[in-house]
């Protein structure tokens, strides 16, 4: 009896005096999981192992007439016993282990994960912790434009973005080829007519096929989908307000803050009365005609392209640079190669006014950058691309606390996503520093539910993604532009390999030669190893999606010397690139 009593204190006072008690063994691979949870999520933790220690055996049969649990590990939290590795499994899973740690207590609520935000990276999260047996709902809710433009679910990407834009490229595109076609034995009449209507419609119904494409997938994924404004009214509770103004109360465990963002209409008479956005552009029911885009970044420039290359009048009116964080170097090329095919540029020159005249135009007052005398110019219509805002003002952060960056009002989050709120998280174009690209937020979304609901550890890594800019000739980019690569590893431990090229398929319809261009940025202080890559010319974007991944693996320049390439393709051209900037020698290639 006495050594039972003995046994029974040491239990009981290492289950009083640790707020997280275990006891394990060093070779059981079920407390192995347990101590990982606890190491991952930082829970301090007090371990007995009783394989170790003297007493063990008399510690277990003790455990087991206390809890009924003849196993290991044994698991207490706030002195009271949580179970055996299944069972910590169970609250890690769930998203309910820290507040256990924090409450004692496990509360109930309507949802394991509310995601504010109907676009790519919400969807994705939402379905994922669904496919993970949690309870999980999505709240989307779309304010139309100032001309009245609205759409379903699927966020900027599918609505106003990737998915539209994309598709209107390649009008511009097949525009193009109709041309070159002729070079190559097609009997084209000399006339040929574009339908904007027609293309409008098939970009539509395509956007409308994926917006129910959604809704379907949600229902099947039992995902509940509310189409109402949401707002945090604190840190589990939250505001749900439809189109008919009806409030609805629910709370959730976890909340996800996914809700993008807005073009920016800048403080000037007439902008909001007189001016389109990339909201209006793809679902515009006439032609735009003679059309100014006023911003040079790439939805600008991607918008004036195809506009262009479907034979509207395009002008770009340009602040200061080009694709403001982008290569600058490759960014003049696009600019030249753009301005060379007949988009104009006002370059250096600001607005200052828009003014709506009779039978529908615009004048367009504006004068250069550094001041000087007001010009005017008149437009069919004006489109805003100035940059984007997110949509965190009117969703209730205030309520909450929940930190942004005081001069953009991005939501800050930490490298798991989370914000200064510990069950609140933010992804996609409204997180703070986060590349705002679409496969970005699906990536992060899905992660973020792996470790909230699987115990998962793996994290987005938002280093060097891939991209492309749908441009008349399109520019991929991965890693570094030289402006960032100096910046980061010091200008004499950077060089540059570079060559302009011609596109097979652009010889027989006498296409310029050498408009294309390729280049990988190489630290020579890290065994040459490749920093950044940069393509212009068609199908970058296909290009650039399989080199992305040399990122990955660390690849060196030498890697791609010794690739064999393929003939005759673009993309061979980074198998042979041997000509450095710091030579001096020129980049311009002939022959095949």
């Amino acid at each position: 009896m006495a050594v039972a009593s003995e046994t029974g204190k040491l239990v009981e006072d290492l289950i009083n005096n640790n707020k997280v008690m275990v006891f394990s063994k060093t070779t059981c691979p079920f407390c192995k999981k347990v101590k990982a949870h606890f190491e991952r999520l930082n829970i301090e933790a007090k371990y007995t192992e009783l394989n170790i220690e003297e007493n063990g055996a008399d510690i277990q049969q003790y455990l087991a007439e206390k809890t009924g649990q003849k196993t290991v590990p044994s698991v207490f939290i706030n002195q009271l016993h949580q179970g055996g590795s299944s069972d910590i499994d169970k609250l890690v899973n769930e998203g309910k282990l820290m507040e256990l740690m924090e409450s004692g207590q496990v509360t109930s609520y309507d949802y394991d994960l509310f995601v504010i935000g109907g676009g790519s990276g919400g969807l994705a999260c939402s379905k994922e912790a669904a496919a993970l047996g949690q309870k999980a709902a999505v709240a989307d809710f779309v304010k139309p434009t100032p001309l009245g433009t609205k759409w379903g679910i699927g966020g900027t990407c599918v609505n106003v973005g990737c998915i539209p834009k994309k598709l209107m490229h390649q009008a511009a595109l097949l525009g193009e080829a109709v041309n070159d076609s002729r070079h190559f034995g097609w009997e084209i009449p000399e006339k040929v007519s574009f339908n904007w209507e027609k293309l409008v419609e098939g970009v539509q119904a395509h956007v409308k096929s994926l917006n129910w494409g959604y809704r379907v997938q949600l229902r099947t994924q039992q995902v509940k989908y509310y189409n109402s404004f949401a707002k945090l009214l604190d840190k589990n509770r939250l505001s749900l307000v439809g189109k008919n103004g009806k409030e609805e109360i629910v709370t959730a465990r976890n909340i996800v803050i996914a809700v993008g963002g807005r073009p920016v209409y800048p403080d000037l008479p007439g902008a909001k009365e007189c001016c389109i956005t990339s909201d209006d552009i793809f679902s515009l029911p006439t032609d735009p005609g003679k059309t100014l885009f006023v911003g040079a970044s790439y939805i600008a420039l991607e918008c004036a392209g195809f506009l262009h290359g479907i034979g509207n009048d395009v002008t770009v009116m340009v602040r200061s640079i080009l694709l403001r964080g982008f290569d600058q170097d490759i960014s003049e090329k696009i600019g030249k190669n753009m301005e060379e095919g007949g988009v104009k540029f006002h370059r250096q020159m600001v607005p200052t006014k828009f003014e709506k005249l009779e039978g529908g135009k615009v004048r367009v007052h504006f004068h250069p950058s550094s001041g000087g005398d007001v010009q005017t110019e008149d437009f069919d219509t004006v489109c805003l691309a100035t940059g984007r805002y997110p949509l965190t003002q009117e969703i209730g952060l205030d309520n909450v606390g929940v930190a942004t960056n005081p001069k953009t009002k991005f939501i800050t989050v930490d490298e798991s996503d989370m914000t200064n709120v510990d069950n609140i998280y933010a992804i996609g174009d409204v997180a703070d520093g986060i590349p705002e690209l679409t496969p970005v937020a699906i990536q992060a979304g899905q992660l973020l539910a792996r470790r909230l609901f699987k115990g998962a550890t793996l994290k987005c890594d938002y280093d060097h993604v891939p991209t492309t800019v749908f441009t008349p000739l399109e520019y991929g980019s991965c890693g570094f532009s030289e402006e960032k690569a100096f910046e980061k590893y010091g200008e004499e431990n950077i060089e540059v390999y570079h060559s302009s090229f011609t596109p097979l398929e652009a010889t027989v319809p006498h296409r310029p030669e050498n408009e294309c261009y390729a280049k990988l940025i190489v630290n020579t202080a890290d065994e040459n190893r490749v920093v950044g890559f940069h393509i212009l010319g068609p199908n970058a974007g296909e290009v650039t999606q399989g080199f992305s991944i040399a990122f990955k693996l660390g690849a060196r320049k030498e890697h791609f010397d010794n690739l064999i390439g393929i003939h005759p393709t673009n993309a061979e051209i980074f198998t042979t690139l041997d000509v450095t900037k710091s030579s001096g020698a020129s980049a311009l290639k002939s022959g095949c």
